[in-house]
């Protein structure tokens, strides 16, 4: 990092750079997050009364910050995982189905999802053909 001639410790060596807080606000060096760890003025605990200092001050939840956290819960996403899962196999049973419908030399020959869907095309419009002579 840089720092510019007004910014400049005495000392070449970086390690030699006074890290208080008082000397780094008095040279504008503070960095914008070291004020979020220090717990505001008259309070003495964190938000969790354990004698830690709250990291950030309690603001109310944005909808999207609610349903982030909400997400992030080991109960939500197992309970995604089972709904996706249910999903899942209700559409390859659906392509099972559709499967058996349609004419195949062999019969039992796997089709991958995207044959399944164009023999199903090539075959609609075959019956719509025969219909129509």
């Amino acid at each position: 990092m840089m720092l510019s001639p007004d910014q400049a410790v005495d000392s070449d060596h970086p390690s030699s750079a006074p890290s208080d807080p008082e000397s780094l606000e008095a040279k504008g060096l503070r960095s914008c997050c070291a004020s979020d760890l220090e717990a505001p003025e008259g309070e003495g605990a964190g938000a969790g009364g354990e004698g830690r200092p709250a990291l950030h001050p309690q603001q109310p939840l944005s909808r999207e910050e609610k349903r982030r956290r909400r997400r992030a819960t080991a109960k939500y996403r197992s309970a995604h995982a089972t709904r996706e899962r249910i999903r899942v196999e209700a559409f390859n049973l659906a392509f099972a189905e559709l499967r058996k419908l349609l004419p195949t030399l062999p019969p039992d020959k796997k089709l991958s999802k995207i044959e399944i869907l164009r023999l199903a095309i090539c075959y609609i419009s075959y019956l719509n053909h025969v219909l129509d002579v």
